[in-house]
């Protein structure tokens, strides 16, 4: 059998490679003749660079930036060139802004900032490309990328970089830079890869559905949406929104799909003219996963946890989706399994197959994360590679 696997990141204990590495070498010792194709994949969040210098030939550099709270951390810029010229920055925003780059104790989206990532877009400007995809995702802000914005000239530091809570005291004048900001990404392609399609505010919005896992108390994510709607109020002064053309009402950029992606960076990226794209999607096609799938038996793909969220833009989604074109099966190995079977076969996955099949099985899984993920590989490869 020729088997591609295809996982993203198991958050918080391995990522993408690590995952891809486990898995292959389980299914290997059951099934030692079978041809395995490794892909690692990302839907935009953290991992996303590692993806891309892997797999989309390229030069990388390093630079420093401002962490989410302040302090220096490195973040990497991968160029590539197509076969008509066209280079491309790839950043991935987690490696300025991420989670993971703060303790628990540190982690405040009231207080962290965006700037970092403007840092990062500053570096890439630089570099004459013609255009520049971020990834976003796992990001530790809920700031709707005003610190990014100040960074490349929108407006003062210690008013817009101070955190999403602070924002409650933007003012008209403090977007003074806002239209000279855009004006610097005239003529690049600005993409913003996110895995959800978040609006920036409201039940569905950054701060109501995210900024809990940020570290912020519900009552402080009132607060955040409070600032983050005055933010957006003031922007629309110094920026006014434009008209849909199909409907000839006013677009509102803070209720685009995707605008809270990454605690609002969407919105900020919208704010200098980028267009948003599916993470998954463009990172399928950048490996070339469809031409992959199409030469293969089986599909392997996987993430920390298979769940409602999954079947909305995730990697495990895309890759079913590839493989359902190709009428090849799928199947999913994850932490956990939280949806039936129902579920993951309108995913259009063949398998789902779980880590830690009880709730006492996680804290073993997640103390030996590649051990036990190789093991259930073991088990699925038995059931899905024929015997000689």
């Amino acid at each position: 059998m020729h088997v591609i696997i295809a996982p993203d990141c198991f958050t918080g204990t391995l990522t993408a490679t690590q995952a891809a590495e486990a898995i292959a070498e389980g299914w290997r010792r059951k099934a030692p003749d079978d041809l395995l194709t490794v892909v690692p994949l990302s839907d935009g969040g953290p991992g996303f660079l590692d993806v891309l210098t892997t797999s989309v030939p390229g030069d990388s550099s390093i630079v420093t930036v401002s962490g989410p709270r302040g302090a220096p951390v490195p973040a990497a810029l991968h160029i590539t060139t197509d076969e008509g010229g066209r280079r491309t920055a790839w950043v991935e925003s987690a490696q300025a802004i991420g989670l993971h780059l703060l303790e628990v104790p540190e982690r405040d989206p009231g207080l962290t900032s965006t700037w970092g990532l403007g840092e990062l877009l500053e570096a890439a400007l630089t570099l004459g490309v013609d255009r520049i995809v971020v990834g976003l995702g796992g990001s530790s802000t809920n700031d709707a990328g005003a610190g990014m914005l100040a960074a490349l000239g929108a407006g003062p530091r210690d008013v817009l970089a101070g955190g999403g809570a602070g924002l409650i005291a933007t003012r008209e004048g403090d977007l003074v830079g806002l239209t000279a900001a855009r004006e610097r990404f005239a003529g690049i392609e600005l993409v913003a890869a996110t895995d959800v399609a978040s609006p920036l505010l409201g039940m569905q919005g950054a701060s109501a559905i995210f900024s809990e896992q940020k570290g912020a108390t519900p009552e402080q994510s009132q607060v955040l949406e409070g600032a983050l709607g005055h933010f957006a109020d003031q922007v629309r002064r110094v920026l006014p929104p434009g008209t849909d053309l199909l409907s000839g009402r006013e677009r509102r950029l803070d209720r685009e799909p995707g605008a809270g992606a990454a605690g609002g960076v969407g919105f900020g990226l919208m704010l200098l003219g980028a267009r948003r794209a599916s993470g998954v999607e463009i990172v399928l096609e950048a490996v070339g996963l469809s031409g992959l799938v199409a030469a293969a038996d089986l599909v392997i793909t996987g993430e920390g946890s298979l769940d409602w969220q999954s079947l909305q833009g995730k990697v495990v989604a895309g890759v079913a989706q590839v493989a359902a074109a190709h009428a090849t099966p799928a199947v999913a190995l994850a932490g956990r399994v939280l949806i039936g079977r129902r579920e993951s076969m309108a995913l259009g996955l063949s398998g789902a197959y779980a880590v830690a099949d009880r709730e006492e099985d996680v804290e073993a899984a997640m103390a030996d994360p590649v051990g036990t993920l190789r093991a259930r590989a073991e088990r699925v490869a038995v059931t899905w590679s024929p015997r000689r």
